[in-house]
C-alpha cells in the first residue's frame, strides 16, 4: 500500500496518507476531496565502506590507522 502526499485545493492543508486500492483519499482537515497529488521526496542511500553518521563502536572498530586504542573514541 503506497503512501502519497497531497495538498487540499480547498483549505491548502498538506498531508500524506496511505492509499488502498479502490479508496478515494480525503483531506483530514476539511474532509474535501479536491486534492492535488504531490511529488514525493525520498532518501537514497549511498554505498560506502563507512557510514557517514556511524556511531563509534567498541575499541578497534573505528578504523584508526594506528590500530585499537589509538583514537580518542575509547
Amino acid at each position: 500500500m503506497p503512501i502519497f502526499e497531497y495538498v487540499c485545493e480547498e483549505c491548502h492543508h498538506r498531508f500524506e496518507t496511505l492509499v488502498r486500492a479502490g479508496t478515494v483519499p480525503a483531506c483530514p482537515s476539511c474532509h474535501g476531496d479536491r486534492l492535488q497529488k504531490q511529488l514525493s521526496v525520498f532518501a537514497v542511500a549511498q554505498k560506502s565502506r563507512t557510514p557517514a553518521f556511524a556511531a563509534p563502536g567498541p575499541c578497534g572498530s573505528c578504523g584508526h590507522p594506528d590500530g585499537p586504542g589509538a583514537c580518542a573514541m575509547h
